[in-house]
């Protein structure tokens, strides 16, 4: 997967770019890389060929390129049923049939790339659309692992007609390719002859549908919802996708369905901040726990804990409680909380008050003179 190219950068085209735009730089290349226009290096042409074929696979159809622009390649590797792009996943051959008739092709389908790459193009059932679905978790469930119920709307076949399109028993065995779904051409190139398997261009499936089915208006599907419980893990992080097999959408033509995604996030907690599997909560404690030291309580995700604050703590100690953060998702062990001291100053004394921290400060004398000799902006130095 990370050998592939962006698929944009293949078509030459910014990730804004429309369906047309799309449609127009593949059709342009597929000119710049027909086989015949290249008789100098014909293996590179039919391999930038195939290249560009299996970008524009993707990017011509909205539901994989939404799926391409949100997980990269490994986001339609399913699209391809062998793992890699195969001919037989190519679903446009109508879009550049044209152009190799222009150029002594043999007309539309799978024929023009039996007589590139030397053998007959099947395009079988092809696996229904992925979808998505995002959900949000807390820091509490995300600490235990938490079950969630999800009401998915989805396409499934249609009962009324069992995906056939037709109002029951309203088809025929089409004439074209009497029933087969494919039709089968004999081709000749040089002294090599070819015989291209194309799906059949009447029927699609070996089926013609006399009158539509009156449930589904002949889509073969209709919409519902469906309850799916989805369990998230324990130590789930910001972004983490879960994959459902066969929960996506149904196919037309008699292929898998696709898959469901969930991608999972974890919501702004008002208390901890999180760094992957640890956790972090500010304390603010008075100048007089500060200066003495003392016990104070903080929060954790499974209650409170007590923090000695020694003598003397400055604000920023940054102090660690073990093992009280969120537990490894692949089971490595659980992160740690952070406590970081906040000391608070009075700002409201009274006469009397502000007489007894006049009173500490000259008592304190030497202290407080070189203290306030030290560089007032240090840098942070990164714990080894």
């Amino acid at each position: 997967m990370a050998s592939k190219r962006d698929y944009y950068e293949v078509l030459g085209v910014g990730r804004g770019a429309s369906k047309d735009e799309v449609k127009q730089a593949y059709r342009k290349l597929a000119m710049k890389y027909h086989p015949d226009m290249n008789k100098d290096n014909p293996k590179s042409a039919e391999e930038r060929f195939k290249e560009i074929s299996e970008a524009y696979e993707v990017l011509a159809d909205d539901s994989k390129r939404a799926r391409y622009d949100q997980f990269g390649h490994e986001g339609v590797q399913s699209t391809f049923r062998t793992g890699g792009f195969d001919w037989s996943d190519f679903t446009h051959f109508s879009d550049i049939s044209d152009i190799f008739g222009d150029l002594g092709g043999f007309g539309f389908g799978g024929g023009i790339f039996d007589q590139f790459f030397g053998r007959g193009v099947r395009r079988g059932p092809q696996e229904g659309r992925s979808l998505r679905y995002d959900i949000e978790v807390t820091i509490e469930e995300v600490s235990k692992g938490v079950e969630k119920d999800l009401r998915i709307p989805h396409a499934v076949q249609c009962k009324t007609c069992a995906g056939e399109g037709a109002k029951p028993g309203d088809f025929k065995t089409c004439p074209t390719c009497r029933g087969a779904g494919q039709v089968q051409r004999s081709q000749r190139r040089g002294n090599t002859n070819f015989v291209s398997i194309t799906q059949c261009p009447t029927c699609g499936g070996g089926k013609q549908v006399l009158r539509e089915c009156p449930t589904c208006g002949g889509a073969g599907a209709t919409q519902t919802t469906s309850s799916i419980r989805v369990s998230i893990p324990k130590g789930a992080d910001e972004g983490m996708r879960l994959r459902i097999r066969g929960a996506g959408e149904v196919s037309t033509n008699g292929g898998p369905p696709g898959d469901l995604y969930i991608v999972v996030h974890v919501a702004e907690h008002p208390v901890f901040a999180r760094e992957g599997n640890d956790l972090f909560v500010e304390a603010p404690v008075s100048f007089t726990q500060a200066a003495l030291g003392d016990q104070v309580e903080v929060p954790t995700l499974d209650g409170t804990a007590l923090v000695t604050i020694p003598a003397g703590t400055q604000t920023g100690t940054v102090l660690r409680l073990k093992g009280k953060g969120l537990p490894d998702m692949r089971g490595r062990g659980t992160g740690d909380q952070f406590v970081k001291v906040t000391v608070v100053t009075p700002t409201k004394l009274n006469s009397r008050q502000k007489d007894i921290v006049r009173e500490l400060g000259e008592s304190l004398g030497r202290y407080e003179r070189s203290a306030t000799k030290k560089p007032f902006f240090r840098g942070l130095r990164k714990e080894q």
